[in-house]
């Protein structure tokens, strides 16, 4: 998972893209570089590490790169390749004249290098990009045609792709391409871009054409041409961006974690406004075409995701089944696209994804679409390619969000879920009228108490402090919050590197229970309701094997205080909404932990945001 930028225009083309290299390094830190046309040369700037190495190595050389008006810039998730210099992007032709950018994964790279070694290419990496650059050289050899040579060599390309490509005899000129990997085009007054994701692009335009699957674009200053796989002009139709660039400013917190955390009370306010009135009114999902007479040809409901997306899956699944009574099976998006899948018509596929891009969701997606089912998309990327799969959409608005572990996304696709739930209850009228008015009315409650815990954190920052030097620790929930668990383990792990896990806490005593002692923390997740006598069972367990105990709980129970080394207490809410509300303390838990440990909160290590391929 790469992010890439393209410029061609009059401004500072190394300070565009770099600019948008900033903007994108959520999607890579390994390496990163720039090539730009200047003084009728190709010139390639890389550097190993953070995105700084770069901007730092390239303020050595502005009197080198002044006259560019064309430039292509890249940072790196490592795929095929150490980190390194020689293997970060972009890569060029064995003349130094043609250079390129890739995000994605070529399958048939070694085939093909094999081949092209015989030519006489000598490669320089151990990159599959390398090949598309000897590749699209040799073809261009033969032709003298940029643009048929990326159409030809492409053609030849098996996986994933997207690409930006300058070539010095063709001066003022990008060529831009793309299949199974996102890439939009940026039209300005004067200049044009090219990107993997609006951030790049948004402080400069507002308008944009998003790439199909093998489609070719070509961007001069003062044009855009966009053409088919078999060189058919293609109508430009561009489409308003969605998003402010100020949504990429850390508004004065230390990290965009923080500041992603603070934001979910509005995210959840964002998402309900449209949707949810009153407790007393039907929720509105628009977008959603399911009717009544297509629920009763319903006879299971599949949802397909990854990471924090699929313990939204899971929490998905929980209420689903409660409210609207058809069976709900959640798998790994990675698991589910290689085994044969019993999908039809009569099964409604829900895919989850933050980005709209996952590679194994999309995927997905498109076996069970290929099978006939019913395709639904929770995402934050409506512009997205997985969007562009759906018959029907729910949307979660929660705006940009930039730290890689996410945390409004997972907020706003859990507030998806029970909006989708309670929407389809309502159709078939599977659910007591006054059931889901409870809940309807916990919803709108709910930002109001999530800023009432958000105010006060003193206590969470202690808890952190005192368990940051753990090597292991331990998650126990029950019932609908089991996901919870899972995904409170997930951010620690994500951000400290320490060895988290999840377990349903009916199953410590199957296994883990062997591994508590003195020095293990065991975070139960004890939220009032049917389960949570079970849960305070399983801590008691715990505590006589001598863990350290932390109780997560809107219970107001002072005989807590004897079992549990920290009680966190929230806000009480409904059983039924809590994993909204418990997940909150977590997110916090993990920043502080990773904070005072002075981890990357942001850019974890080996971590992307958006995985764009498989």
């Amino acid at each position: 998972m790469c992010g890439i930028v393209g410029y061609v225009g009059d401004r500072k083309v190394a300070e565009v893209l770099t600019k948008g290299l900033s903007s994108l390094e959520y999607r890579g830190y390994d390496s990163s570089g720039v090539a730009l046309l200047a003084d009728g040369q190709t010139k390639v700037y890389k550097a190993e590490g953070k995105l700084q190495n770069l901007k730092d190595l390239l303020a050595t050389k502005e009197d080198e790169i002044k006259t560019a008006n064309v430039g292509i810039g890249h940072i790196r998730w490592a795929t095929h390749g150490v980190p390194n210099e020689t293997n970060a992007h972009p890569h060029t032709s064995n003349s130094g004249k043609l250079a390129i950018v890739h995000n994605g994964i070529i399958e048939n790279f070694k085939e093909l290098r094999e081949e092209l070694e015989k030519r006489g290419s000598i490669f320089k990496s151990q990159t599959d990009t390398e090949v598309i650059a000897h590749l699209i050289a040799q073809e261009y050899k033969k032709i003298n045609n940029l643009q048929e040579a990326v159409r030809v060599a492409t053609a030849q390309l098996e996986g994933a792709y997207a690409l930006c490509i300058i070539h010095q005899d063709v001066p003022n000129t990008i060529i831009a391409t793309r299949r199974n990997a996102p890439l939009l085009i940026g039209l300005g007054e004067g200049e044009n871009f090219a990107a993997s994701d609006v951030p790049a692009i948004i402080e400069y335009t507002k308008k944009a054409v998003y790439l199909d699957d093998n489609q070719l674009a070509v961007l001069t200053p003062n044009s855009v041409k966009i053409f088919d796989k078999d060189n058919n002009p293609v109508a430009v139709k561009p489409e308003m961006l969605p998003w402010e660039p100020i949504a990429l400013s850390k508004m004065g917190y230390k990290h965009f974690m923080l500041k992603e955390i603070n934001e979910q009370p509005d995210v959840m306010r964002n998402f309900l406004s449209g949707k949810l009135y009153s407790a007393d009114e039907p929720i509105k999902l628009e977008e959603v075409k399911l009717d009544k007479a297509k629920l009763k040809d319903l006879n299971r409901i599949q949802v397909v995701a990854c990471g924090t997306s699929l313990h939204a899956a899971m929490v998905g699944k929980y209420v689903i089944e409660e409210l609207c009574e058809i069976p709900v099976d959640v798998e790994a998006s990675s698991e589910y696209i290689y085994r044969k899948t019993v999908t039809d018509e009569h099964t409604l596929v829900i895919g989850v994804s933050q980005s709209g891009e996952t590679a194994d969701t999309l995927t997905a997606v498109k076996q069970s679409k290929a099978r006939g089912s019913h395709i639904l998309i929770i995402t934050n990327r409506p512009d997205s390619a997985m969007a562009r799969e759906a018959d029907s959409l729910v949307p979660v608005n929660a705006g940009i969000e930039v730290s890689v572990a996410a945390t409004k996304s997972y907020v706003a696709q859990l507030m998806a879920f029970y909006a989708l739930a309670i929407h389809l209850a309502e159709i078939k009228e599977s659910a007591d009228k006054e059931y889901l008015k409870e809940i309807k009315n916990e919803l709108l409650l709910l930002p109001q108490k999530i800023e009432l815990l958000l105010t006060k954190t003193d206590k969470i920052q202690k808890c952190s402090r005192m368990y940051s030097s753990s090597k292991n620790f331990i998650f126990i929930a029950r019932g609908i919050n089991y996901a919870t668990a899972l995904e409170g383990a997930l951010k620690l792990k994500e951000i400290s590197y320490i060895n988290a896990t999840g377990y349903p806490a009916g199953e410590l005593k199957h296994g883990p229970i062997a591994m508590l002692d003195e020095t293990l923390p065991v975070l139960s997740i004890m939220m009032t309701g049917k389960v949570y006598e079970k849960i305070l069972s399983n801590a008691q367990e715990s505590k006589a094997r001598n863990a350290r105990m932390i109780a997560l709980t809107d219970s107001t129970d002072e005989k807590l205080d004897d079992l549990f080394d920290f009680v966190l207490n929230v806000p009480h809410v409904h059983e039924m909404v809590s994993p909204i509300m418990a997940i909150v303390p977590l997110q916090l838990l993990a920043y502080y932990i990773a904070e005072f440990l002075g981890k990357d909160v942001d850019q974890p290590r080996n971590l992307a945001k958006s995985v764009t391929v498989e």
